[in-house]
């Protein structure tokens, strides 16, 4: 992989903190209080080195195996995963075709199932044309790109057959959605991979901001013989099952 996933290709400085916020940090200290004010996630970088290595092993398992179907991430923003799946698919099997959906236009309305979370609708809003710059930054070849809301989009725009997908909706109805079109879709050994899944049972430390993700998992495979299994990602977080 040449590094492509970890150090050579990507710059994973995140955000620092002002001098206005490290003189409170300092003066919170000297009162006795070790809680420090930082950067909040999703500020700089959309994914970290755990989540990265988790899309390589899992897409490289489902191509290595030869899993039928294509591949597909739903909520892709400027592209920050979706330049390493392709550069998976191109090193493994570069026959298969990457589809990617998004709205463009940021959140949808946050609903109650949602949480407390602190995202609000249009937050995320970015281009078509920034995720195509960064496919062309690193000379690769563009995805097949699908642009609108999921619920336009995905009943008549998925592939027949999926055998990997990358669900990052961040919101109970865009997981709910995902999940009902995607879902009949997996090959028999399929992966599918959820962002911001989080369980606090299994890891407390967990990146938990997005609550309806899990609720709308949890909803969806009540009846399924498949379950959502947290996978650890260090400050953030990630959930998959593999279709049976």
């Amino acid at each position: 992989m040449d590094n492509f996933y970890i150090t050579r290709w990507f710059d994973w400085a995140f955000p620092g903190t002002s001098s206005r916020v490290e003189v409170i940090n300092r003066l919170l200290h000297k009162l006795g209080c070790w809680v420090s004010l930082q950067a909040p996630r999703h500020s700089g970088a959309m994914t970290n080195v755990e989540q990265r290595m988790n899309l390589w092993h899992f897409i490289s398992q489902v191509l290595a195996y030869g899993v039928e179907g294509d591949l597909v991430e739903l909520g892709c923003n400027q592209g920050q995963s979706s330049v390493l799946i392709q550069k998976v698919i191109d090193e493994h099997d570069a026959a298969r075709q990457f589809h990617v959906y998004d709205s463009f236009e940021g959140l949808p309305t946050v609903r109650a199932e949602d949480g407390a979370t602190p995202f609000v609708a249009g937050q995320l809003k970015t281009m078509p044309e920034l995720l195509l710059a960064n496919f062309a930054r690193y000379g690769l070849r563009p995805p097949i790109l699908h642009k609108g809301w999921f619920d336009a989009t995905l009943p008549t725009e998925l592939p027949d057959k999926i055998c990997f997908a990358y669900l990052d909706g961040d919101l109970y109805d865009s997981i709910l959605i995902s999940l009902r079109y995607v879902y009949p879709r997996l090959s028999r050994g399929a992966v599918c991979v959820i962002d911001d899944y989080a369980d606090p049972s299994v890891w407390a430390a967990a990146w938990n901001k997005l609550p309806g993700v899990k609720r709308a998992c949890d909803e969806f495979f009540a009846d399924k013989p498949e379950k959502v299994s947290f996978i650890y990602s260090a400050d953030m977080s990630h959930g998959y099952f593999r279709k049976i």
